[in-house]
Order: structure tokens, then sequence, then C-alpha cells
């Protein structure tokens, strides 16, 4: 058996302007990754034994931070009574708009998964993950916990229990994302939309749902950029992303097919018609980031990436 298992769970968008809460791809990177080992005669079920990336501002108690949620819920639906101590390395900025909270939970129940030898079915890890969404994001929408996990663009038809339909990706289909210099709490942004719809934005919605879901089976980029419209939660949360509406003018300008927040803002996504559709949008996308909000921005060109979360590094078996 492993002595630690390192595994890696990538960035995510989510929503995907259309899809609120059912919508998500996996980029290549950046993404966390998390620890996992045995304790020799550890009392707590799972300890932290560090985290790096974070500039120390994520909880290290157990109960408060999404990777040990995470993995401890796995040990419990295990029955797993063995102490685990998890390491913890952010690679994806906090409150980013990046799926950061499911990363590190996705990451933390492959790797504890891995650890004990367990192979888990792939329904049980996502309501594990879940659970520590849940606690960073106040809700357990899974649109960033399925792309985390199991790569690719995904539609999360109902997440208990889970319902995944994975989509295809058309040849070429390449994501621009700028992260400005600020951050926005999901929790905060989920409750600036209220319980209600109105029916004209809910119509509005399913339309563009269902068309961007035909544009990747046939590979209409055309439908695909007219389907990328959120009537639902952008109108909303576009006041907490100074200058939005020029950023999305830029990346159209560049040849994007459509832009939108990614999940809850402030990071900003695009649709390519390839890379260097892409390399031109993001030029565009990160100027004019800097001309309206200012400060350091991080821009990430990216194919839709087939793989989700998987282990990276294990010790020498015992």
């Amino acid at each position: 058996m492993a002595e630690a298992i390192t595994a890696f769970a990538p960035a995510t968008v989510s929503n995907v302007a259309c899809g609120f809460d059912v919508l998500g791809f996996a980029l290549e990177a950046p993404g966390d990754e998390v620890t996992a080992s045995f304790v020799a005669g550890g009392a707590a079920p799972v300890t932290i034994v560090g985290i790096g990336g974070d500039d120390g501002r994520l909880p290290r108690e157990p109960s408060r931070n999404t990777a040990s949620v995470a993995a401890k819920a796995l040990l419990d639906r295990l029955n797993e009574r063995r102490p685990v101590a998890l390491a913890i390395r952010k690679g994806l900025p906090l409150a980013s708009g990046l799926g950061s909270s499911a990363a590190s939970a996705v990451a933390a129940v492959v790797a504890v998964d891995a650890l004990v030898g367990a192979r888990t079915p792939v329904e049980t890890l996502i309501a594990c993950a879940l659970e520590g969404e849940r606690l960073a994001a106040g809700s357990a929408h899974p649109d960033n916990v399925v792309p985390a996990l199991l790569g690719g663009f995904v539609l999360v038809r109902e997440s208990n229990p889970p319902d995944v339909v994975r989509l295809p990706v058309p040849a070429g289909l390449t994501a621009v994302v700028v992260h400005p210099d600020l951050e926005i709490e999901t929790a905060q942004a989920r409750a600036m939309l209220g319980e209600t719809v109105p029916i004209g934005d809910a119509v509005r919605q399913s339309a563009n749902l269902g068309a961007l879901v035909h544009a990747l089976h046939t590979g209409d980029f055309a439908l695909l950029g007219r389907a990328l419209e959120d009537a639902i939660a952008e109108p909303w949360r576009a006041p907490l992303v100074p200058g939005l509406a020029t950023i999305k003018r830029a990346a159209l300008d560049a040849g994007a097919l459509g832009c939108s927040l990614s999940g809850s803002g402030p990071a900003i996504f695009a649709l390519c018609a390839g890379a260097a559709i892409a390399d031109a949008v993001a030029a565009a996308m990160t100027a004019a980031v800097r001309s309206t909000i200012g400060g350091d921005t991080r821009t990430y060109v990216s194919s839709i990436s087939t793989k989700g979360a998987r282990t990276t590094v294990s010790s020498a078996a015992r």
C-alpha cells in the first residue's frame, strides 16, 4: 500500500453563460494538488499538515476546510478508520470564479481514494466532494466539482444522485480565461440572484442551453456563439466586475465566439474557434481588463481538458 498519494484537480469554468448550475468544463491548468498520507497513531480522522499558495488565508481546522471536509465524507462512506493527513497546494487563486474550492475538494477525495485503495464509484466521489463545496459556497452545486473530477465539457442534469451527461467538444474549441485583480465570494454572488426568475428570462435561458448543447454535438461554432448568453445570473452580477461590457466587447471584436463570467466571477471566459484566435482574444481581453480594472491580471489559454482529477505522485509501496 502506498504511504502517500498526490492528486491534481484542474480549474473549471462553470455556468458557461447559459447553463447556470448545470454546465461546466475543465481547463488543462492551473489546478490544486492534495497529498494524502496515513498518520500513525493519529486521533482525528483527518488532519491538515500544511497549505501552500494561499498566503495563510485558508483555515487549517479540518471542520472548516473544503478539502478535509470532503476527505472525511469519503472516509465515513468507506467506514475507513485509519487517520489521514492532508497537505494542500493551492494553484488556483481564491474567490476567482475558477472552481478553487471544488478543485481542492476533488483532489482530496481522489488522493484519499487512491491512498486507501478503495476504487470508489464516481458517483460517491462526486457526493463527497460536494460536501466540501457546500462548506465553501453555501450550497452543493455540482458544475465545478463534476468537470474537475471527470474532465471535459459536462451537463449535470441532477446532482443527487448524480446524473451527468458528457458533451462532445468540437475540434479546435479553445478557452481563454482572464482573472482580474478582484475577488468575489460565491455565496455573496449567489445571494444577489434572489429566488425567482421571470418567465421570459427562463425561456431565453433554456433556448440558449438547448442551442449550445446542439452546437457542441454538431460543431456549429456560429450557433455556439449565439447561445453564449446568460439571461439569469450575469445581469445581476455584472456590477461586481467593473468594465465587464467593455471586456466582453474586446473579446468579440478580437474574434471570440462568445464571452461571459466564469462561474460567479470575477474571472471572465471566452470560447474561440482555434488556438490562433484564442491568442488574439487573450491579448485583447487582458488589455481591456488592465485598462478598466488595473492591478495584476492572470490570463490562461487552454483547450477543453479531457482529463479531470488524477493522481500524480505516490511514494514507494510498503
